[in-house]
């Protein structure tokens, strides 16, 4: 691709409208994980509270999401998006109210309150993510799905550097009441920017189902196809493992000593270095020996994960966690790239949500598997053994998936 291609997605009216609405709502709950983060260790000081963090999320979401794909093929995609997107808005206030005005919540029942919250925004993520994925779909030609994955991707990773910052300096400087005002202020604007963008029409149905008929359909497909299938599982094992956002408070209190402000730019190291990663993809696109790339990638990602925990220098670990930040980038879009060239438009919605709880989940569920083996391990230990893992998996999926590993998308 050259570089007058590089940009050809974002010339599309109501993809720039989805990717802005996107990106401010990101940098909201980007924000959100870092001040809930925080709070929750000044409040309680343990690795596990902070694992439990990601459970309350990724539990809901769970339960929901494979219902929630159904519902995102036979429901207006936009209106899903709308709704959820509103619930985020109301929970952001219900953060704000709690944490300024309701003390005594907190006094009564500690952190509990903000789990159930929490709990509520794993609702709402189970909706909005095979809404908007299969939303997106519908914005741009077949033939820059990989220019539109690479793009949405740089758009996260914006909103990944600029909301754990913002959300750590503020809360640094100007306490946990602003924080959450800005936070609820960008979800309610990422709502406004999201109703401007024209709706699109529901793909037909092939055939009628029932909703089990349906969901059993959309498993089966997934299960089937090798190169999805070992696609999400080896991003999902490697975050599971490999992913240790949810002890980089613990990392910035007891080892490099740096506090709530230094937390913000550990937390946005990785996407420093996947924006400069996408940037670089916008113009060499990664898919011509994409499944070798995509391995390369995950096994990158792996050893970063490993050299973080043995690195003390606050900023030798700012450019490790870049470095991982850039090969999961690589992986990120090749599987992007994948899934949508592989999924039949009527069924964008439940592969999306199968996709979801693969990888999606393997955030949060990672990010109590980090406190939990933290706790027991230690906090080197648990690292190093994350980032050992995920090597492990790279090697499996590099044995067991030939087609994945001789895949080209060019």
């Amino acid at each position: 691709m050259n570089n007058k291609d590089a940009y050809a997605a974002l010339k599309i009216k109501d993809y720039r409208r989805f990717i802005t609405a996107k990106f401010l709502l990101t940098i909201g709950i980007q924000m959100q994980s870092v001040i809930v983060g925080w709070q929750i260790y000044e409040l309680t000081h343990d690795a596990l509270s902070l694992g439990l963090i990601g459970i309350s999320e990724a539990l809901p979401f769970l339960a929901i999401t494979l219902f929630a794909g159904h519902i995102a093929d036979i429901v207006s995609r936009k209106k899903i998006m709308l709704i959820a997107n509103a619930v985020y808005f109301v929970c952001a206030t219900a953060l704000l109210l709690i944490a300024t005005q309701f003390h005594t919540a907190l006094a009564s029942y500690g952190v509990l309150p903000i789990y159930v919250i929490i709990f509520i925004t794993g609702l709402a993520r189970g909706f909005m993510s095979p809404a908007q994925n299969a939303f997106a779909a519908q914005l741009v030609p077949r033939e820059l799905y990989g220019n539109a994955s690479t793009w949405n991707s740089m758009s996260w990773q914006v909103a990944e550097i600029t909301g754990p910052a913002i959300g750590g300096l503020v809360y640094g400087f100007f306490g946990v009441g602003y924080a959450y005002t800005i936070v609820a202020l960008l979800s309610i604007t990422g709502l406004i920017l999201f109703s401007f963008i024209e709706k699109r029409p529901l793909p037909e149905r092939i055939k009628e189902e029932n909703i089990w008929r349906r969901l059993s359909t959309g498993l089966k497909f997934v299960f089937k196809n090798q190169i999805i299938l070992s696609a999400v599982s080896l991003d999902m094992f490697a975050v599971f493992f490999g992913g240790a956002v949810a002890i980089l408070p613990i990392f910035a209190d007891q080892v490099l000593h740096v506090g709530a402000k230094g937390l913000g730019f550990l937390r946005a190291a990785p996407a420093v270095g996947a924006i400069l990663m996408s940037i670089y993809q916008a113009h060499y696109p990664p898919f011509e020996k994409a499944g070798r790339n995509l391995l390369i990638g995950v096994a990158g990602f792996g050893i970063s994960i490993i050299l973080f925990a043995v690195s003390k220098n606050f900023y030798l670990v700012l450019f490790v966690l870049m470095l991982s930040g850039m090969f999961d980038n690589v992986s990120v879009i090749i599987r992007q790239t994948i899934i949508q060239l592989y999924t039949p438009d009527e069924m964008r919605g439940r592969v999306s949500s199968i996709n979801g709880i693969f990888i999606g989940s393997s955030n949060e569920l990672g990010s109590f598997e980090s406190g939990v083996a933290a706790k027991f391990l230690g906090l080197i230990p648990s690292v190093i053994f994350g980032g050992s893992m995920t090597l492990a998996v790279v090697g499996t999926t590099t044995y067991f998936a030939p087609k994945l590993r001789k895949l080209k998308l060019l």
